[in-house]
């Protein structure tokens, strides 16, 4: 029999805030964070993007790291929302487990210095472990550290990953999610694909155009039944059903039907022991590209079929946060159940028929089950369903 896995504390810095409260009254709000580059050192100030409100600079001096520390602003940022999580589940002191996703890692150490100025510890810093570690060793309490690298799914798949470990009784306390930061590789590269929007992006409307990118970090802790009563803690929320599906379609387009989502969504359903009729609200992956909306739309309508929940997506907020948009949007839903009110899918105004139509503002809603969705290049789709009952 699988262990139960329980939400204990979330933390999430993204361009609509640092910390739960003030992306909540964002969110709350409907106010978006998306605007004209700042801090990206790039060209293209012509695509807005969804930036934390923070320099590298100030992010070093609210953590107490020496400013001449070499450290990727990734990791900057994980660190202030694994802090938050940690915090909030009263866990700072124990052994713990690290399952972290990026796709750019350091990369923007890496673009500054190269070529002449590279150094070995810039270099280590790279890849997307080098990231995981030093979130790790800022907090000097991770005995184990994976990372997850899957395009727009990583951070979802970490959650996957540490929920696994407390279903097997591998672990009792897992901290999972992920970081991502824009870098020139990152902007040039959406560019390249042609599915950036010059304007504030519309996901689920007919006049999209293509997705803003972001930048921001989001962790959980997840723990087991027996741990919250050792530890005589209350859950927030409890993970009930996971899915993860690849149907390699295309490298990075989307299937016209939405094979992987679809199947992503039936698993999660299927573990969770729920109908598509008990979902109330989707935090749909909602990119505002016309093929990402159109192939996530057609997979909605095949698993919940005349029983359509609420549905928005947070990216016209947030921006696209790639890596790690699955954990900064599970945090969103954590925090949905939490208020019992349903986000909105900034920037929508007119129906599409190939689209779902999502809340075009915050909506108050009864909310019991929920469903996050989070999507990659090459069809490799997952989906989390989280619940308010702590037992």
């Amino acid at each position: 029999m699988k262990n139960k896995v329980f939400i204990t504390g979330v933390g999430v810095v993204s361009a609509i805030g640092v910390g739960k409260e003030a992306n909540w009254n964002s969110l709350s709000a409907n106010q978006s964070g998306i605007g004209e580059v700042r801090y990206l050192n790039t060209v293209h100030h012509e695509f807005p993007v969804g930036e934390v409100k923070m320099s590298n600079e100030e992010m070093k001096h609210q953590l107490g790291i020496n400013a001449e520390t070499i450290i990727s602003r990734a990791a900057l940022l994980g660190i202030l929302a694994v802090k938050e999580a940690v915090k909030e589940a009263q866990v700072e002191e124990q052994q713990l487990a690290l399952i972290s996703g990026t796709t750019v890692g350091g990369m923007d150490l890496t673009e500054e210095m190269y070529p002449d100025a590279l150094t070995a510890d810039i270099i280590n810093q790279h890849d997307c472990g080098g990231t995981t570690n030093a979130i790790a060793d800022y907090f000097g309490c991770f005995d184990f550290t994976s990372t997850s690298s899957t395009a727009c799914s990583s951070a979802l798949n970490a959650i996957i990953f540490g929920a696994r470990m407390i279903q097997s009784g591998m672990r009792d306390i897992v901290v999972v999610g992920g970081t991502e930061s824009l870098t020139r590789f990152h902007l040039n590269g959406f560019k390249s694909l042609m599915i950036l929007d010059e304007e504030n992006c519309r996901p689920f409307d007919a006049g999209r155009r293509g997705l803003n990118l972001g930048e921001g970090a989001g962790y959980l802790v997840l723990e087991s039944e027996k741990s919250l009563q050792r530890r005589g803690v209350k859950a927030i929320a409890r993970l009930e059903g996971m899915g993860n599906a690849c149907d390699a379609f295309h490298q990075t387009a989307s299937s016209a039907n939405g094979e992987g989502a679809y199947l992503a969504m039936c698993q999660a359903l299927t573990e969770a022991q729920l109908e598509a009729k008990d979902i109330q609200y989707v935090n749909a992956h909602g990119t505002g590209t016309p093929n990402n909306d159109a192939s996530e739309s057609a997979a909605l309508r095949r698993v919940f079929g005349n029983d359509m929940p609420l549905i928005s997506s947070t990216k016209g907020l947030t921006g696209h946060t790639t890596s790690a948009s699955g954990s900064i949007e599970t945090v969103f839903s954590v925090m949905a159940l939490q208020h019992q009110m349903v986000p909105a899918n900034y920037g929508w105004h007119q129906c599409d028929e190939d689209c779902i139509s999502p809340q075009s503002v915050p909506s108050r809603a009864e909310l019991h089950h929920v469903v996050c969705n989070s999507f990659g290049f090459g069809g490799n789709d997952s989906s989390i369903i989280i619940g308010v009952d702590g037992k």
